[in-house]
């Protein structure tokens, strides 16, 4: 069952049954707001290029990065699926990153995810925008985090998962930030460490 997580609300990753999740993806999925106008009309539907991001950190430095341009982590725990151009059409994730948990290195104690509009479209020009979070091996949606109220920034700090204890925790974060990168969001990401 999936939870619908709102902005601070965390989630432990240990299953119902106990034992900690093995691997999560996080999937991020986005369409276009319509047009509005009758010139809009003829112009036809718009693209809006986001890019799903994860900054590992290790103390509070980041120490790796997957996005579309370094698609897996250099200890090959965290990948990414490719970069989307346009977003989508509603059904299924846009762009997703996968986190082996167990295999991450022991020293990084967070990662962030982030999305941004490479383009500089602002949020008030995407809709239907959401992360959640999946155990790959059972294919269950654990959480949702749906972005809403568009705005004018051009990314979001979208949420974390983190070491608690033994295992993992996933907090939504949901902060609006300004900035086409990652490196853009670090002083914002900072904040949540």
């Amino acid at each position: 069952m999936s939870v619908n997580l709102s902005k601070g609300q965390q989630i432990s990753l240990t299953k119902s049954g106990g034992g900690s999740l093995a691997n999560v993806r996080m999937g991020l999925g986005w369409q276009a707001a319509p047009r509005k106008g009758f010139l809009a009309k003829l112009a036809g539907a718009r693209e809006i290029d986001l890019d799903a991001s994860a900054v590992l950190f290790a103390a509070g430095e980041p120490v790796d990065v997957v996005f579309f341009q370094h698609l897996v982590s250099d200890d090959g725990s965290v990948r990414h699926s490719g970069d989307n151009l346009v977003g989508g059409t509603g059904v299924g994730d846009d762009e997703s990153i996968g986190v082996a948990l167990e295999r991450v290195p022991s020293r990084v104690d967070q990662i962030i995810f982030t999305v941004n509009s490479f383009t500089g479209q602002t949020f008030e020009e995407v809709q239907n925008a959401y992360c959640r979070l999946i155990d790959e091996d059972s294919g269950q949606e654990l959480a949702r985090y749906t972005l809403t109220g568009g705005g004018p920034h051009t990314a979001q700090i979208m949420a974390k998962v983190h070491r608690s204890g033994e295992g993992w925790q996933m907090a939504a974060i949901g902060e609006p930030a300004q900035g086409r990168t990652f490196q853009d969001l670090l002083p914002a990401i900072a904040r949540h460490l």
